[in-house]
């Protein structure tokens, strides 16, 4: 009897692994990034054109502009900042990643104290049940509630960052949570007009 002395060659995939190609996961992590931010752009419409179909041009002369202003002045550094942070640690710059990050969030936490002194003084002067101090404190509120969330992802990828997390190959954290911090400027630069300038 012949006996058969061809061997099989041994498979190099360890048995019960399964590889996946992960290659498209940020490509995908961005769009998923995008759609969020086009369906919270609905959401702010929605507020700013309550505000101009239940007041109109109505602007109370109580209105802090020099608080609002030096609010609005903030958060543009604060995006400045927040994107620099993003380019450090795309760079592998660290050091200046955790700098900026910081800087990032004292900006936040300044911003959100300048609304607190604001909210003291509109509960006075333009009351939540007037017409317009109800666009006010509901365009206000929904802003102020993103910029907590923000702060909340920018600490969590400074604490990472700290601990040695990102770098140039995998900055993703970085990179979504910073774009959503610029959404967040982007839609008080919409809002402070629309309160306070017209």
């Amino acid at each position: 009897m012949a006996l058969d002395t061809t061997h099989e060659t041994p498979s190099t995939e360890p048995h019960g692994e399964y590889h996946q190609d992960t290659s498209f996961q940020p490509k995908a992590n961005r769009i998923g990034l995008w759609l969020f931010i086009v369906s919270e752009t609905f959401l702010f419409g929605a507020f700013l054109s309550a505000r101009w179909f239940s007041t109109g041009t109505l602007k109370p002369e109580e209105l802090n502009q020099t608080l609002a202003l030096g609010l609005t002045i903030v958060l543009l550094v604060s995006s400045i900042s927040a994107y620099l942070a993003e380019t450090s640690i795309r760079f592998n710059h660290r050091r200046n990643f955790i700098l900026f990050t910081s800087f990032t969030i004292a900006m936040g936490l300044i911003f959100l104290g300048g609304v607190a002194i604001e909210l003291q003084e509109a509960i006075h002067a333009y009351p939540p049940e007037t017409p317009y101090g109800t666009s006010y404190f509901m365009l206000i509120g929904l802003h102020a509630f993103h910029v907590v969330t923000g702060l909340t992802g920018l600490m969590i990828v400074l604490v990472l960052g700290i601990k040695g997390h990102y770098g140039s190959d995998d900055y993703w954290g970085v990179e979504g949570v910073v774009k959503y911090w610029h959404f967040v400027d982007l839609a008080w630069v919409i809002i402070y007009p629309t309160l306070y300038l017209f």
